[in-house]
């Protein structure tokens, strides 16, 4: 609608300048040092006009042939894609060789040929190719040293997947060396520490990645019980003990493994009188297995005092195989063998272990029932070497 009366008005407008140019078409003059130039006013429109599409033709004849190589770029960047796309989707449908063929070839002439690299690199680590993978990652890191991190922590990554644990670390100790405060490159070190048992370097790596917050909270606890077990264990003396229990964050103190590991050492040192006060007051504030079948471990000055406290919380925990197996191990120090043995048996029909088979053959031998103690340490012996069944049998081939 507009176009029309546009052109509609244009049609008028010409008409009538027309009109007026051919009744009188006008005079120009035009005087430049001394040189005139004469014509009629249509000629000088029709000068003005030549001029214009003068410039415009000049302005477009300089500009082409960037504006060609603009196309041309775009030409390329389009074939790039195309093989990217095809290069990807090859991959994916498991072509790995033919994948990593077009992507290689796509880098070449793409503006951005980094995420080509890297995933030729994918494709040639999933055939097993290691080496052919390095020549793309150096490569990558060659042409794009802006991206040298990405490169390397994609190494790291796939030495990882290998297995090739050393290699990883010495990788991520190259990003270390220029970013110190990588939150990725710290995530992938604390797997190799804990994979590698490092527990001091992964220790002081902690502090870190609880800052960072990218490893998930499950996983940074699992680590750190890990780690401050492992200080615990290897305490040789009581303040080397304090020390590492002092170190455990008040959150993990309640932690089961951290608390036995704690206690463990704390028999291990000799320290038993210390030991039994803890374990009652810990069990008084809250009742748990591990701990009161470590009680049955404590050598206390007065065994006969501590089979009374064992025998007293049997009022209330009658059915707890651990405290019955404590309650065991206080009679054998107190020589009631005919109490033990009750103990021991009521232990083995409701949680037979291997630690109570031991046990219950130590005291048929002191007892000289030397055929029903061997039975009891085999008995505890296939325990301790039954493998787990798979939830499907394997089935054998049929001999037709």
């Amino acid at each position: 609608m507009k176009l029309g009366i546009i052109i509609i008005v244009v049609a008028l407008l010409s008409a009538v300048a027309a009109q007026l140019l051919f009744t009188d078409p006008g005079y120009v003059v035009i005087q430049i040092r001394g040189h005139m130039l004469e014509m009629s006013v249509p000629a000088l429109a029709l000068f003005i006009v030549l001029l214009i599409a003068a410039i415009f033709f000049l302005r477009a004849l300089i500009r082409a042939p960037r504006k060609l190589g603009e196309a041309a770029g775009r030409y390329r960047s389009g074939r790039a894609g195309q093989k990217l796309t095809r290069g990807m989707i090859e991959v994916a449908e498991g072509n790995l060789a033919r994948g990593e063929k077009l992507l290689g070839r796509a880098a070449r002439s793409s503006d951005s040929p980094l995420f080509n690299y890297l995933q030729a690199a994918r494709a040639a680590h999933l055939q097993g190719q290691d080496e052919r993978r390095d020549e793309w990652l150096r490569i990558a890191y060659t042409e794009t040293p802006e991206a040298s991190n990405a490169v390397l922590l994609t190494q790291a990554e796939f030495q990882l997947d290998r297995g090739h644990y050393e290699q990883a670390l010495a990788t991520l100790q190259r990003i270390e060396d220029t970013s110190r405060d990588h939150s990725y490159a710290a995530d992938l070190l604390g797997r190799i520490y804990y994979r590698l048992e490092d527990w001091d370097k992964l220790g002081e790596l902690l502090p870190r990645l609880q800052k960072h917050g990218r490893v998930n909270a499950e996983t940074l606890r699992l680590w750190s019980v890990r780690v401050h077990r492992e200080r615990l264990e290897r305490a040789g003396d009581i303040e080397s003990l304090t020390a590492a229990w002092n170190g455990v964050a008040k959150r993990l103190r309640s932690d089961l493994t951290l608390l036995n590991a704690y206690y463990a050492t704390m028999l291990r040192l000799g320290l038993h009188e210390r030991a039994e006060k803890e374990l009652v007051s810990a069990l008084k504030s809250e009742w748990r297995g591990p701990l009161v079948r470590l009680f049955g471990l404590v050598e206390g000055k007065d065994a006969s005092k501590q089979l009374k406290r064992a025998e007293g919380w049997l009022a209330g925990h009658g059915e707890d195989p651990d405290l019955l197996l404590a309650a065991a191990r206080l009679c054998l120090r107190n020589e009631l063998w005919g109490k033990a043995r009750s103990y021991l048996e009521s232990v083995i029909a409701l949680r037979p272990t291997p630690e109570a088979y031991q046990e219950y053959g130590r005291l048929l031998t002191r007892l000289g029932e030397t055929d029903a103690a061997a039975d009891a340490y085999r008995d505890g012996l296939e325990l301790l070497n039954e493998k787990p069944r798979t939830a499907i049998p394997h089935l054998k081939p049929d001999p037709a």
